[in-house]
């Protein structure tokens, strides 16, 4: 994009304030102005204006699901139907590790965390030593694509370069920067970080696929036979990935999305929940429940509202392009946002003053036909690195390693 196009971009939107402080650059920093610029999807400025996000339908507890009994019961038929699709390259693994370790004290990308005690173990090479366990019993190289940010994206492939990929084959490794979604103030003006810099954030995790086709990775993914992509986040160190079991389960119930929950800790845990919406497989965010459904039983005595996602989903590529097309429900979110005042000074807000916006892989989910609801032990797979202390914290993901027996 040159000068004059991005005149005209931002005109048609009323966003010419981007480029106030384009004289006073240089060469190299008004060309980096014009790619963020054209970077930028406009298209959320709408959605700023109504603020307002798309009502929620019929809300109703899932019907069918997949328990540690039935897989027990299934546990060869899955395994081998899981390997076979291992085995003849058509499952990726997609790791999203955008972000950083700021709640953990750290200035680095999360994965680099090292929640080791006695020696050093990194997040990072947690997923990969998880990894490794299904490439052993496959006997094939797994394709790993990592998903960064442009915040620690170079921080990130040298810390891979710089430990070796923890054993793993560079060769079937591949990175890609996740897409920004632009922060506005209340009026649906972009904010400026300086005088080149244009306010943005993490298109959130919905962003990925998005992010994948325009990387280019997608179409070298078809070109090798991938057929499925599992994603997974950074921060369950837990995390079973490409997993035999949950590929073949999957495959065999003919549905073109998976995903991995646990059996709810308590009724007001904070964690998204599977359920029907509309008669169609969705998750309802923990702040969504009410009282009432936290606590509603099956007929059976049961809870009604039990099973809670770790984010590992697994999606069918044919079925990721048939909704790639369809705008995914924006959601909008208040923060304090810094910005640079038109002095040119740089003001750090105590409150909010603007909006964020986000797309979110649950949404993912709703939008496909059906979803293979997948059971699996919450003391084996998840373990989640969010806090520093606490629940769901380095002390309790220390502690749920040592029980899985792993040398910290």
């Amino acid at each position: 994009m040159n000068l004059s196009e991005a005149k005209e971009v931002l005109a048609s939107c009323g966003q010419e304030h981007l480029l106030r402080f384009y004289d006073q650059l240089n060469e190299e920093e008004q060309q980096s102005l014009l790619d963020q610029i054209a970077a930028v999807d406009f298209s959320v400025l709408e959605i700023a204006a109504k603020k307002s996000e798309e009502v929620r339908g019929k809300i109703e507890p899932l019907k069918e699901y997949c328990t540690l009994t039935e897989t027990a019961a299934k546990k060869d038929k899955f395994e081998s139907a899981g390997l076979d699709a291992i085995r003849h390259g058509r499952v990726a693994a997609v790791l999203l590790a955008g972000g950083q370790g700021t709640r953990l004290g750290s200035e680095h990308p999360k994965g680099m965390y090292n929640i080791g005690v006695n020696k050093d173990l990194y997040i990072f090479e947690m997923t990969i030593r998880n990894l490794m366990e299904v490439v052993k019993k496959a006997g094939v190289w797994v394709p790993l694509l990592i998903m960064t940010s442009t915040k620690n994206h170079e921080e990130t492939t040298n810390f891979f370069e710089e430990k070796n990929y923890f054993g793993y084959d560079r060769d079937h490794v591949r990175f890609f920067i996740q897409d920004m979604a632009p922060s506005v103030d209340y009026n649906g003006k972009i904010y400026m970080e300086g005088k080149g810099k244009v306010s943005s954030s993490p298109n959130g995790n919905g962003g990925w696929f998005s992010s994948l086709m325009r990387s280019g990775l997608l179409e070298e993914c078809k070109e090798n036979g991938v057929e499925w992509l599992n994603v997974f986040a950074v921060d369950n160190v837990l995390q079973k990935m490409a997993d035999p079991l949950f590929v073949g389960g999957t495959i065999l119930s003919g549905c073109p999305s998976g995903s991995k929950v646990v059996a709810k800790a308590a009724p007001d845990e904070k964690v998204g929940v599977m359920c029907l919406e509309d008669g169609r497989p969705s998750i309802v965010e923990y702040y969504e429940l009410t009282e009432d459904m936290m606590y509603e039983k099956n007929p059976d005595g049961s809870p009604a509202y039990h099973y809670g996602v770790i984010l590992n989903y697994l999606f069918r590529i044919s079925a990721l392009e048939d909704i790639a097309d369809q705008s995914m429900p924006l959601h909008i979110v208040e923060k304090k946002i810094p910005y640079m005042a038109e002095d040119g000074t740089l003001v750090k807000p105590e409150k909010p003053n603007g909006y964020k916006f986000e797309t979110l892989i649950l949404d993912m989910v709703h939008m496909m036909d059906g979803c293979f609801v997948f059971e699996v032990q919450r003391g084996r797979e998840f373990a989640p690195v969010k806090n520093k202390t606490g629940v769901d914290s380095v002390e309790s993901a220390r502690a749920l390693l040592l029980a899985n027996g792993v040398e910290l």
